[in-house]
């Protein structure tokens, strides 16, 4: 899928908070998404720093995109296990998100994400598994 229909499906597929995230698909291929994300406000803890929560909702998000990348279109799925390791803070305006399918069978996919801050430093990285209903 192109990142201009992948862009195009969010609102289909997504509940309108993750919507409401603004994620922008920067790039697509076969088997991954680059998504931007916007580090709004609302999304900053008492530290001053992004939360885990808008991490691993952008995380979860970045895969379903991946996996509809890979499939060709968006088919059922649900997250199985999300295993989020926190590396570095994320600050500033923005970060990437980057979703790889490792491997996709009939009934389970497994992917990892990288989420970078705005200076290219990985600051998360999950790994993924989805059941596809």
């Amino acid at each position: 899928m192109t990142p201009q229909a992948l862009q195009d499906s969010i609102p289909a597929i997504f509940a309108p908070w993750i919507i409401a995230m603004g994620f922008e698909v920067a790039d697509a291929g076969d088997d991954f998404v680059l998504l931007r994300m916007p580090v709004r406000p609302d999304y900053i803890h008492v530290g001053g720093v992004m939360c885990g929560q808008a991490a691993m909702a952008a995380a979860d998000t970045a895969m379903v995109l991946a996996l509809a990348s890979k499939l060709g279109g968006f088919r059922p799925m649900t997250t199985v296990q999300l295993q989020t390791s926190f590396l570095r803070p994320i600050s500033g305006s923005a970060c990437t998100v980057r979703a790889t399918v490792l491997r996709s069978g009939k009934s389970l996919a497994f992917g990892s994400i990288d989420i970078a801050d705005e200076q290219g430093r990985l600051a998360v990285q999950a790994t993924t598994t989805y059941a596809l209903l």
